[in-house]
């Protein structure tokens, strides 16, 4: 099967993302503390690692024996992340699902459980693309989230964001 260079050799642990020491570290403190927030914001330029580190909070968040703030990379979850199969890691890419309706019917999906795992994750690649109606609809979830529920959300222009959903969201730059 073909598989694109940069997801053969995504960094599947903090300790292997190159130049984000602050955002790496910071993350492994929170999990390993289990101080979890219910939503994430990454910010910076093309390539810096905003989406790989989503991914592995993700996995890392729902991990079923993890090592110092890091996914095991191992059990049944990570597995099942890696090879894009948990139903309860969501990816949301914005510029192409950026309509209210959109936003709605995840609003509606995120009151259900997760199927497998402990976190129900949603990441929300370039945000900042959603329509102003999105971000509405979104801000009510971000203000009164499902304990069950994480968001991570990673954008380029951090400055197309509402107040609104930047006071809403621990951010790494």
């Amino acid at each position: 099967m073909y598989q694109v260079l940069y997801r053969k050799w995504r960094p599947r642990r903090f300790a292997d993302v190159v130049g984000q020491p602050q955002v790496t570290v910071t993350l492994q403190h929170e999990l390993t503390e289990g101080r979890i927030a219910h939503a994430y914001l990454f910010t910076g330029s093309r390539g810096t690692g905003k989406t790989t580190c989503a991914k592995i909070l993700a996995k890392a968040v729902n991990c079923l024996n993890p090592q110092e703030g890091d996914p095991c990379g191992e059990c049944e979850i990570c597995r099942a992340a890696d090879d894009g199969s948990l139903m309860d890691i969501v990816e949301i890419d914005a510029a192409s699902n950026n309509g209210v309706d959109n936003i709605r019917s995840l609003r509606e999906e995120a009151n259900f459980t997760p199927a497998a795992a402990k976190y129900r994750v949603y990441i929300i690649d370039e945000v900042h693309m959603l329509s102003v109606g999105a971000f509405n609809a979104l801000l009510k979830t971000l203000e009164e989230p499902p304990p069950h529920v994480i968001f991570i959300l990673a954008t380029t222009e951090v400055h197309k964001l509402p107040a609104t959903i930047l006071s809403r969201c621990q951010r790494f730059d």
